[in-house]
């Protein structure tokens, strides 16, 4: 019997980029000085990429990149129903850990990728709650 040792699944195409991409973010993240907490929180209405706690402020990074400027920047693609999705994930976070009270924010990790080069840039902040989702993170 072959015991195979565990890893995460590496994906091919779209899914394996969105993979690296956050592998990307996470190492960003770190070297800010973030602490990862968690990565991929799913719930039925939403998924968060990467929680994180800086300075006391848990944050919930959302992972945005793009192969080349041509389709505008990554952070410009977190459109108020993904920021609806993200903030409801929040919302089952925040109660499933009982952190009620903790202070939280939104950031997007933008990735833009060229043949020479890699930018990566941690926007802080990047959205408030939807207001019909405010009131309840």
């Amino acid at each position: 019997m072959k015991v195979f040792p565990t890893r995460a699944a590496e994906y091919r195409g779209s899914r394996g980029v969105g993979q690296r991409w956050e592998a990307l973010a996470e190492r960003k993240l770190k070297a800010a000085g973030y602490t990862i907490l968690e990565r991929n929180f799913r719930t039925r209405l939403g998924e968060i990429d990467l929680v994180a706690e800086e300075s006391g402020v848990l944050c919930f990074v959302e992972v945005k990149g793009r192969k080349g400027p041509r389709f505008g920047a990554p952070a410009e693609a977190v459109t108020l129903e993904k920021r609806r999705r993200i903030t409801h994930a929040a919302r089952v976070y925040l109660l499933r850990r009982r952190l009620a009270e903790t202070r939280c924010r939104f950031d997007v990790v933008s990735i833009v990728e060229s043949p020479a080069d890699v930018v990566v840039e941690i926007f802080r902040g990047a959205f408030e709650a939807p207001h019909d989702e405010a009131r309840r993170v």
